[in-house]
């Protein structure tokens, strides 16, 4: 199987931190931005930014940046479209779609997202950690999309969908399930981005 495009969510408003880029907040002498960086892309064919506003504020990483192309701050699936209409014109067939705010995923996201697809039609595959409340945890931030499914996409976003479980079973999405329940902890506030640091 062919490695996806990779695609880095960072076009949220980040409310709770006061507004701005989470991206672009030290921790660990990096960037939340850069640790996703280094993680992504050694797993991937090629790496952009979906996010909104002025693309230069992220000229130094030298990434595409892919802005929403529905208006309005629709959520992750706006910018899962906006990867998927890139990958559309680079003739990938899927991308793999990670969090800006979430430094610590794991280095085997995407080969593990690959191999709960196998025998899908069109691959659409989201990570999943153990809760010890509801069995298991989703991140719809962290998955593998097709390209194939990204003009449905775009009809579901006009029709008012939102969420991304929602549209993900619609199309008997599945789940890839990591161990370490940690392992897709995010920074939300100044908490956790001190729970961060201790944790780096």
């Amino acid at each position: 199987m062919r490695p996806p495009l990779g695609v880095i969510l960072a076009g949220g408003q980040a409310t709770r931190m006061g507004g701005g880029d989470k991206g672009l907040l030290n921790v660990g002498g990096d960037t939340l931005l850069g640790h996703v960086i280094s993680r992504l892309d050694p797993q991937v064919q090629e790496l952009a930014i979906n996010a909104n506003g002025d693309p230069a504020r992220f000229s130094h990483l030298g990434l595409p940046v892919l802005s929403d192309s529905i208006d309005g701050f629709l959520g992750p699936l706006a910018g899962v479209l906006a990867g998927l209409d890139w990958a559309a014109t680079h003739g990938a067939e899927t991308i793999v779609t990670a969090a800006a705010d979430t430094p610590f995923f794991p280095c085997d996201l995407v080969p593990m997202l690959q191999l709960a697809s196998e025998g899908m039609v069109h691959p659409l595959v989201l990570a999943a950690t153990p809760d010890p409340k509801r069995g298991q945890a989703r991140h719809p931030t962290f998955g593998l999309w097709p390209v194939a499914l990204r003009d449905d996409l775009r009809t579901a976003l006009k029709d008012g969908v939102r969420k991304v479980v929602q549209w993900s079973d619609r199309h008997d999405g599945r789940l890839a399930t990591f161990p370490d329940e940690t392992a897709f902890f995010n920074v939300n506030t100044p908490d956790d981005l001190a729970r961060a640091e201790a944790m780096l």
